[in-house]
């Protein structure tokens, strides 16, 4: 049984759950807007879910595999079944390899091209653009990085569209047959993943930026230093605040004569300055706890896992209508209360 749980481990379960998570919320959003949520809904949301896990699940265990030198260096990934010698490395990547086929082929067969080349694209570019090349060269390597982790929503809205295919017939009509998914949504969602990233694991990094100095891992502040992190961080935060702006324009169907337009875009623009309010107030003359901790830093990568799920339960609410942006907004603000009144106390 432990055997089977290391196996597991190796495709990192939490993080694949999380990713599946804003890919669901593209297939609710993508067929509430076309009034044909049911139980072809439920069918489409489990072909994304275990394409997605098989999928983005192999590429961590490649990603473990290629790590396998610096991991049991550094305290975050110690416990992992490679570092801790329960799976061997010939293992490891004959197990990511297999997961990322059937995940693709499963996409192909059960979905759709486009689908399936998305989720390939996201395996190749985490295996061989991030982990093989960025992470250990550039402190930009999660800003690019990135970019793989971004792609379910677009991956879930392009499974709920019959039909598509690669088109064939020139190059323009092979790009625009794999970024046209009929709605701006899929890349609103793709596009606020990837802003949010950089912020997200730099506030992380800011506390542990000792052991990815240790194993060769050049993330921002162990190479730039903490105040030129900060100054990027807030400049993704700014980012965050202006394209929450354009949340009511990429569903595309709502009218701003009609209170979900209004209310919808008040909520996630307050949400975004409640984090980006997080960012501004990181403060690196803060001592340190004992583990190396700076309490502000961590409270802002919390907060970060806090406004992305918000974000997207937002984006979900709304498109039920008024009564469901109604909802996300009290949603919104009694959990930034509850957060702001318990770090005041």
């Amino acid at each position: 049984m432990t055997k089977v749980y290391d196996y597991i481990a190796l495709t990192k379960p939490r993080v694949v759950v999380l990713l599946q998570i804003t890919a669901l919320c593209s297939v609710i959003v993508h067929d509430m807007l076309d009034s044909e949520f049911g139980v072809s809904s439920l069918e489409t949301m489990i072909v994304v879910f275990i394409g997605g896990y098989l999928t983005a699940g192999g590429a961590n265990a490649i990603n473990m595999w290629y790590d396998r030198d610096i991991d049991p260096k550094m305290k975050r990934t110690s416990s992992r079944p490679l570092s801790t010698g329960a799976v061997s490395a010939s293992s490891a990547l004959l197990l990511g390899v297999i997961l990322s086929i059937i995940g693709v082929a499963w996409f192909v067969f059960l979905s759709n091209q486009i689908a399936a080349f998305w989720a390939a694209f996201s395996i190749l570019f985490y295996v061989f653009v991030y982990s093989m090349w960025l992470k250990r060269s550039t402190p930009q390597n999660i800003v690019v990085g990135g970019i793989a982790g971004s792609t379910p929503p677009v991956i879930g809205w392009a499974a709920c569209e019959e039909g598509l295919h690669i088109s064939t017939g020139s190059p323009y009509s092979t790009v625009e047959s794999l970024v046209d998914l009929g709605s701006l949504m899929p890349w609103f969602m793709f596009i606020l993943i990837f802003l949010w990233t950089p912020p997200h694991f730099w506030a992380l990094a800011l506390y542990r930026s000792g052991e990815y100095s240790r194993v060769g891992v050049p993330m921002m502040p162990n190479v730039k230093g903490p105040e030129r992190t900060i100054k990027e961080m807030k400049v993704y935060s700014i980012l965050l605040v202006i394209l929450s702006l354009a949340a009511p324009m990429s569903y595309g169907v709502m009218d701003d004569s009609e209170p979900v337009y209004y209310i919808l875009g008040w909520t996630v623009v307050m949400l975004s300055i409640w984090y980006a309010s997080t960012i501004w107030r990181i403060d690196i003359s803060e001592e340190p706890d004992e583990t190396g901790r700076i309490a502000s830093a961590a409270s802002s990568f919390f907060a970060s896992m806090l406004y992305l799920a918000m974000m997207f339960a937002v984006l979900v609410t709304a498109s039920f209508g008024t009564l469901g942006a109604a909802i996300g907004a009290i949603a919104t603000i009694s959990s930034i209360g509850k957060i702001e009144l318990g770090t005041d106390s």
